[in-house]
């Protein structure tokens, strides 16, 4: 049976600043899920697995020597070779796995959707029948129909497997360990995404209890010492004051009996302080030690104002259009000011076209509108946004943004933030500016699985309307309650957000 076995791994890009240091594990065959925020080095351990990076210090050995190993990027713009050796390949393990994906004979490839050519680099990987499979976000452009084919397919396989998603429903149906991947180290659990993630808050809850018994421990005994000192410095006062008062009628016997006894005494005394001292020492180490993994983030709170009107947004009933393509028919939809709907369907459905032409009715200053994409432009925009603020707003944002996961003094010195970054500042910029309502376009793209979390415990909080599309069928169970559902060229209204 293969096996990955990593020994003491230190990587980083910079001496000073490794992204994980002395890390030690051992993979078997099955599938491991790794998660951790973005940039705390998932995408650079897969690229080490592959060999495309070579570590700092320490091993990472594959058995047998000489394993296959298959790599299925986040890109999906280039036609690889494998892929297409793939497609032209009419054995039995490929024609199965085509089955598997329902993948058709492959067309130009510039033609295909994103997802579709998802679907072929997953095909072209499994048909190699690698020892070592590294997935980095697979279910990136897929719609429920196709996350459905890709869990089927990856089901089969019985090498080593490493994904990296943020697709909690894809982990928990997939994988048996989970990897968590943070600032400060590397932690192997037992258990799919959920079990895993149950054992860390459970170890976060146990770590903060030691360390508030801890922090009472440390203020018990400062006062113990602070308290042997006061006896220390009150047994030196008297111990002078006898030396000065001392009698000319006392025998020398005496005198000498009580000055001896007074210096035992501030001997006593001092080493009660001392050991006094040492104890708060290492009260105070054991406090500013432990094994917890530093995450960023925290709780998102988000201004709301109530919109004065019942309804933000109307559609008359008629054709949804993608230029002169007819995309469904759509009956006549409402947009009221506490509705939370969740809008639905397979990719090409005509979910963001139906997005824009409600947002297109809707105030634009009282509106957060987040596109599916953001763009080089519109991430750099964001950040200036965010620079002339005033002060007191400006605050207001980078809490939120802070509270997402994203450190706030390194953004404003970045010269353009990352795509997940970007996105993360466009939310943090909406749920800060009392909005009336929320319209979001598949927002977890380029998020991880933690700032999904917080954003999903923001959402769920929001008092205003919600207007969501997301593939992401447990952010939507989460924090909507009706679906608009596009399907079969129409589009229906459902009351609850049930599958």
């Amino acid at each position: 049976m293969p096996r990955l076995c990593c020994d003491r791994l230190t990587f980083g890009f910079s001496e000073t600043s490794p992204l994980f240091e002395n890390v030690s594990f051992v993979l078997p065959a099955g599938l491991t899920g790794l998660v951790g925020e973005n940039g705390a080095g998932k995408t650079s351990l897969l690229r080490l697995m592959s060999a495309e990076l070579r570590p700092t210090s320490g091993t990472l050995r594959l058995e047998p020597p000489g394993a296959c190993v298959r790599v299925v990027p986040q890109e999906v713009e280039e036609l690889s070779a494998e892929v297409d050796a793939f497609a032209r390949d009419s054995g039995r393990v490929a024609a199965r796995l085509k089955q598997l994906l329902e993948l058709e004979e492959l067309e130009r490839w510039p033609t295909l959707s994103p997802g579709e050519r998802k679907r072929w680099q997953v095909g072209a990987a499994l048909a190699a029948e690698p020892e070592l499979l590294l997935l980095d976000e697979p279910t990136n452009h897929l719609d429920a129909d196709a996350r459905r084919w890709l869990v089927r397919a990856l089901r089969s396989f019985r090498g080593i497997g490493l994904i990296v998603s943020h697709d909690r429903e894809l982990l928990d149906a997939l994988t048996t360990r989970t990897l968590r991947l943070a600032r400060g180290g590397l932690v192997l659990y037992r258990g799919a995404y959920s079990a895993a993630r149950e054992q860390w808050e459970a170890e976060a809850r146990a770590f903060a209890a030691e360390r508030e018994a801890g922090k009472l421990r440390v203020r018990q005994l400062a006062r113990e010492l602070e308290s042997a000192r006061s006896a220390q410095r009150a047994a030196s006062r008297e111990r002078n004051a006898g030396r000065r008062m001392k009698s000319r009628h006392d025998s020398d016997a005496r005198s000498a009996l009580a000055q001896t006894r007074a210096d035992w005494g501030d001997k006593a005394h001092g080493r009660h302080v001392e050991v006094a001292r040492a104890a708060l020492e290492r009260a105070e180490a054991g406090v500013g030690s432990g094994a917890a993994l530093a995450t960023l983030g925290g709780s998102v709170f988000a201004r709301y104002e109530r919109a004065p009107k019942p309804v933000i947004a109307v559609r008359e009933a008629g054709p949804l259009r993608a230029g002169e393509r007819l995309l469904c028919e759509v009956p006549a939809l409402l947009l009221r000011r506490d509705d939370r709907i969740w809008i639905s369907g397979s990719n090409g459905a005509g979910k963001t076209t139906l997005l824009r032409e409600l947002v297109a009715g809707m105030d634009p200053r009282r509106v957060l509108y987040l596109p599916q994409e953001l763009g080089a432009d519109a991430e750099s925009a964001a950040l200036a946004e965010l620079r002339a603020l005033p002060p007191e707003q400006r605050g207001r944002v980078l809490s939120v943004v802070g509270a997402l996961g994203v450190d706030p003094e390194r953004l404003l010195r970045s010269e353009r933030p990352s795509p997940g970054e970007a996105r993360k500042l466009r939310i943090a910029t909406g749920l800060g500016r009392h909005a009336w309502a929320l319209v979001l376009d598949e927002p977890t793209n380029h998020l991880d699985l933690p700032s999904i979390e917080r954003l999903e415990a923001a959402l769920a909080e929001f008092p205003g309307a919600l207007l969501l599309v997301s593939h992401d069928a447990a952010l939507a169970e989460r924090t909507t309650r009706s679906c608009w559902h596009l399907a079969a060229s129409r589009l229906s209204v459902r009351d609850s957000v049930a599958r």
